[in-house]
């Protein structure tokens, strides 16, 4: 349910995805890549034979992570926030 809502897609559409009667869209890569903590590349297997080493996240990427778990109206307040905060720091 968190990660239909995390996508703005139905659970039927998740389910789809699961079974691969649907694909993911590659617009949802990074969306899916960020909330299990790993690169669009490494998902896709982007060429490397050997596996990267795990690193430890970021403070700002665990933080992130924690945002996307959050309902999507709620992401959309962090964001306007982060929004602001990068605005006045511009001018």
């Amino acid at each position: 349910m968190q990660l239909a809502e995390t996508l703005d897609v139905s659970q039927q559409t998740i389910n789809s995805y699961e079974v691969t009667r649907r694909r993911i869209p590659v617009s949802a890569l990074p969306v899916l890549a960020g909330l299990f903590d790993v690169s669009v590349d490494e998902r896709l297997g982007a060429g490397n034979k050997k596996p990267a080493k795990p690193r430890p996240s970021s403070k700002l990427q665990q933080q992130l992570n924690r945002v996307m778990a959050l309902p999507r109206s709620k992401q959309k307040f962090v964001i306007e926030m982060i929004d602001t905060v990068i605005q006045q720091q511009a001018s």
